[in-house]
């Protein structure tokens, strides 16, 4: 399928910083892709730069197949900031059917827009009396007007509770589902983890990682945990078998490196009915960030 979304060797300096450097990449449709990075790592950049908001200096980029800015790919892109801001005095319902009205929609699509991310029940409320969570729904629903191609969300979960944000998340389910590519910055990384198809770590303006998460944790090759519970009474037989391991309180710990998990787990296998539980814990991907942006000297 094309790309939904092309970058190559896209730089980008303000004065003598550059805030990217030669970053290539693809979304490709129906696509979750999450775009990771510390505060001044060039995501802000990135995002404007698609948007048709600031050129770039050198690279290519073909937004939904045109320029980045040009009328085609404004048509197919839709954008939530993190701090999404409205009317005050305006309702909910009125917000929307004039950011329809705006894209060339019917304006009695609103009420289904706002059903759609839980506002209904406030659509006719001023949005100066709507909560910030409330306020990034008003956004999302703005988003999904004209069944955007590529959505570009900028913390788009900053404000939601957590049931929110599992709603939140299960719509982006749906949109990918029916084809649209989503690329998405966020610092909630324990959200990201489960919720997208692949992941883009920036550091320094440069992209120093991209693949699944699976296949970021092999390539970092962070340790394994194994937090093994023995049975009662069965703690001094377990640790003379796994003699590396850490004691705490009735449980013991120990770390592999990912090609030794297997034989570990063999190990800890053949003890039987000595062992009553076992946890076994991978990278997350808190750490897999960690390890790539500190790789790029950050």
């Amino acid at each position: 399928m094309t790309p939904t979304l092309t970058l190559q060797c896209l730089t980008k300096t303000y004065g003598a910083q550059r805030a990217l450097s030669d970053v290539s990449l693809t979304v490709a449709p129906g696509e979750r892709v999450a775009l990771l990075g510390h505060n001044g790592a060039g995501k802000s950049t990135m995002m404007k730069i698609i948007l048709g908001l600031v050129p770039f200096d050198s690279g290519e980029l073909q937004v939904t197949g045109a320029a980045p800015g040009a009328p085609e790919a404004r048509r197919h892109v839709a954008y939530l900031p993190e701090n999404a801001a409205f009317h005050p005095a305006l309702t909910g319902l009125e917000q929307i059917r004039y950011y329809l009205s705006l894209r060339g929609e019917s304006p009695s699509l609103a009420m289904e827009l706002l059903n759609r991310v839980g506002l209904g029940h406030a659509a006719t409320r001023r949005i100066g009396t709507y909560s910030k969570g409330m306020r990034q729904r008003v956004g999302l629903a703005q988003t999904l007007i004209g069944k955007p191609r590529l959505l570009v969300l900028d913390e788009p979960t900053s404000g939601l509770d957590p049931v929110s944000r599992r709603d939140f998340y299960e719509l982006l389910d749906g949109l990918a589902a029916d084809g649209a590519s989503i690329l998405l910055s966020s610092h909630a990384l324990t959200e990201v983890e489960a919720r997208t198809d692949r992941i883009l770590i920036l550091s320094g303006g440069h992209l120093v990682a991209e693949g699944r998460l699976a296949d970021l944790r092999r390539r970092a090759s962070l340790p394994i945990s194994f937090h093994v519970t023995p049975r009662q009474g069965s703690l001094p037989e377990v640790h003379l078998a796994l003699p590396e391991a850490a004691v705490s309180g009735d449980s013991l710990t120990l770390t592999c490196l990912q090609d030794q998990k297997l034989g570990l787990l063999a190990r800890i296998s053949q003890l039987g009915s000595k062992v009553a539980d076992i946890d076994i814990q991978p990278p997350s991907l808190e750490d897999i960030y960690s390890h790539f942006s500190k790789r790029d000297g950050q």
